[in-house]
């Protein structure tokens, strides 16, 4: 068997996030390895290219990618392999911060508010790894949007939806999303209000641990992930 397995930061040689990108990547090209799967892995950051020129031959495949670029790899990655992330459609609402923080309120799903003015969290309405995001009271730029900042932990929960749609739709097993991991961010804000992601620790416990999974599983399933989400 094989398993086509893409990343793009590390090919990319982005310096803010292709250290994490590299982290995940060969994480993942290990689990993959253990149960028995051979891994394929581009050789360059053209991934349309490389998805069309690898994946036809592989079992199953996986991209990892910036939030404004996942959706349209996983469209090409859908259309000649088994694709084991988070559909293209999902990919595409989720990255959508606005808008998948409006779906999830609509839900009942507690995120934190949308803010126009005053002290708050400005954030890139696509962004990925902290970059971009501020603690300001100054006007949110073009392709951003702000939210109320709430003082908490930083949490994260990484977990796997069943439910699969479109061509693949043998995968789906009717199970709830299954949790792998509880996970704490290194979350720093500078002197100028900035954030920055500084690595994670994983699986963690909380006093809280079982609301955050159900909060995650509630999330996953209300934005129709599939596959591995966080």
């Amino acid at each position: 068997m094989k398993a086509f397995l893409a990343e793009y930061a590390s090919l990319a040689g982005d310096p803010a996030v292709a250290a994490e990108g590299a982290a995940m990547r060969d994480v993942l090209k290990t689990s993959f390895e253990a149960i028995g799967y051979e891994v394929v892995m581009p050789a360059s950051a053209d991934l349309d290219t490389e998805i069309r020129r690898l994946a036809p031959g592989c079992d199953a495949g996986l991209v990892i990618a910036p939030d404004h670029l996942l959706a349209g790899f996983t469209r090409t990655l859908e259309a000649v392999c088994h694709n084991v992330g988070c559909g293209a459609m999902n990919v595409a609402v989720a990255a959508n911060k606005q808008r998948s923080s409006a779906i999830q309120a609509q839900h009942d799903i507690p995120v934190p508010a949308e803010q126009a003015t005053g002290r708050r969290v400005i954030k890139p309405v696509r962004g990925y790894g902290a970059l971009g995001v501020r603690l300001s009271d100054g006007a949110a730029g073009e392709g951003e949007f702000g939210q109320e900042y709430v003082e908490g932990d930083h949490l994260s929960v990484s977990l796997v939806g069943s439910r699969v749609i479109g061509d693949v739709c043998e995968y789906w097993s009717g199970d709830p999303p299954l949790v792998l991991a509880l996970n704490r961010q290194a979350i720093e804000v500078d002197s100028e209000g900035r954030f920055h992601y500084r690595g994670g620790e994983t699986p963690i416990d909380h006093p809280r641990r079982d609301e955050c999974l159900a909060v995650a599983r509630k999330a996953v399933e209300v934005l129709g992930c599939q596959g591995y989400a966080g």
